[in-house]
């Protein structure tokens, strides 16, 4: 499993419950955060963001947290191929069987064309990469118009919903008060609803990039 998210809490808020299964079931998990340099966040100017991330990375279970040095909201600063290639190094030496991107089409820049470059750095030329799901990320993807983000998978998370929530609360900078969308309440509240949405009491909605059955072999 590989996931490429943007910022520091990115991949844990859209995929933090998903993230802990693959850990439990015993599957190698990367998480690749491109633009955690200069952090605009950052409370002591130490990396104490990058702390924080690996503290909640472990909580997780996900013993493989990649942080790249590209500055926090300067990506269009960069051309594509240069964001792409860091990208698509890793994807060639994990070799993941599933990645789950972050979905770009929101009001954060940098989302946008970290979901460019991974379309690329995922395309479907190795044989490995069975599955590609985008996943959304609160407080961008819902404050976009037109709201384009319509999931057509969910993983039941139900397990993994407290997990998910310890981890969030190791990013103290990130977290924000109730009603704001990076409260830990909101967190929950989301999962829950996206749970009813197929009955079960908490999920994590993707929509799917690419799927691809070879030899007969379904992904999951």
């Amino acid at each position: 499993m590989l996931v490429i998210a943007a910022h520091p809490d990115d991949e844990l808020l859209g995929v933090g419950g998903t993230i802990a299964l693959h850990a439990r079931a015993g599957h190698q998990v990367t998480c690749v955060v491109v633009c955690a340099g200069n952090l605009k966040h950052d409370p002591d100017g130490a990396r104490g963001v990058w702390n924080q991330a690996h503290a909640a990375a472990a909580e997780l279970g996900c013993d493989d947290l990649r942080l790249l040095d590209f500055p926090d909201q300067a990506l269009d600063t960069f051309s594509l191929t240069e964001v792409i290639t860091p990208i698509e190094e890793i994807v060639e030496q994990v070799q993941p069987n599933i990645v789950y991107v972050q979905y770009g089409y929101d009001i954060n820049r940098d989302h946008q064309l970290l979901f460019q470059a991974a379309l690329v750095a995922t395309r479907p030329m190795e044989a490995y990469i069975e599955a590609v799901y985008a996943f959304d990320t609160v407080s961008s993807t819902e404050w976009a118009y037109p709201r384009s983000f319509n999931p057509d998978t969910w993983v039941d998370i139900t397990e993994t919903l407290e997990q998910k929530i310890a981890a969030m609360a190791c990013y103290e900078t990130e977290l924000r008060d109730w009603p704001h969308p990076r409260s830990l309440r909101s967190l929950r509240v989301k999962a829950e609803s996206a749970g009813s949405q197929v009955v079960c009491p908490a999920a994590e909605a993707f929509m799917t990039i690419r799927r691809v059955t070879r030899n007969g072999k379904t992904p999951v």
